[in-house]
């Protein structure tokens, strides 16, 4: 089986837990406010359904996606929050089929596509193989957004693993789209997988490292948990600098979470 068969498969399972919530949802749960500023349940959805069809349209017409990211980025900043003002209104019976069905499309379109070949983003240019894990992410992160809404428990699984792999390999970008310089020191990051297992980067002997429960690593790269509130550790200033800003989605540097101190 192909890595990017497994990775659609991934994110296929990914996009249940996440349908799974929302298929007994009552008409006045969509406007519940969850922890992103200004974000009902509704806007998580109608973000990820939008970004699903731009996802689509880089791979199959760089020209097109080209072309509409000019049009965006050419208002100004703040472009999520822009576009899901655009479909607050939307009945929710639409808008779940409207994820349902971009996310079938996506999952089909791209099984199609060479893996490594390399399409444009709103952040550096990537493999299809990346636009998959970005999309993963994507969906644990703004499900995990809902399920904190609706007073549940999100699911972990063995797909942190790859929600983690991306967001180590984001630690360049964290500091460079802060206008940072990018450490020229190695990071080791060892995380406890969901299963008792092990995930692990870098070398075992470097200075600076991270270590923790997987979905904690996950949460704070995501932005979704301040690293106050994780169980994470931290050894060295390179590692301490890194989750204090660390983002593995592309676009503007997010604002965060507050810590609560629980």
């Amino acid at each position: 089986m192909s890595q990017l068969t497994v990775l659609l498969g991934d994110l296929e399972a990914e996009t249940k837990a996440v349908e799974t919530m929302l298929a007994s949802l009552a008409p006045q749960d969509w406007d519940l406010p969850t922890p992103a500023d200004g974000w009902a349940v509704r806007d998580q959805i109608s973000h990820l359904a939008y970004f699903d069809d731009v996802a689509m349209l880089a791979a199959l017409s760089a020209q097109e996606f080209r072309a509409l990211r000019a049009d965006l980025l050419a208002v100004g900043g703040d472009v999520p929050d822009r576009l899901v003002r655009l479909y607050r209104d939307m009945d929710p019976v639409a808008l779940l089929d409207w994820f349902r069905s971009s996310r079938a499309r996506l999952l089909k379109d791209f099984a199609a596509l060479p893996p490594k070949a390399r399409i444009s983003w709103f952040g550096p240019d990537m493999s299809i193989l990346s636009a998959v894990t970005a999309r993963l992410m994507e969906t644990w992160a703004h499900g995990h957004d809902v399920a904190d809404a609706l007073g549940l428990e999100y699911p972990e699984s063995a797909r942190l693993r790859h929600i983690a792999d991306l967001g180590v390999k984001t630690l360049g970008f964290s500091f460079t789209n802060r206008g940072l310089k990018v450490p020229d020191v190695p990071v080791r990051v060892r995380l406890i997988a969901p299963d008792g297992g092990e995930f692990a980067w870098g070398p075992e002997d470097a200075v600076n490292s991270v270590s923790g429960p997987a979905v904690d690593f996950c949460l704070v790269v995501t932005q979704r948990r301040h690293k106050d509130d994780s169980a994470l550790l931290t050894e060295g200033p390179v590692a301490e600098e890194w989750l204090s800003i660390a983002q593995a989605y592309a676009g503007e540097p997010g604002p965060g979470r507050t810590p609560t101190g629980l």
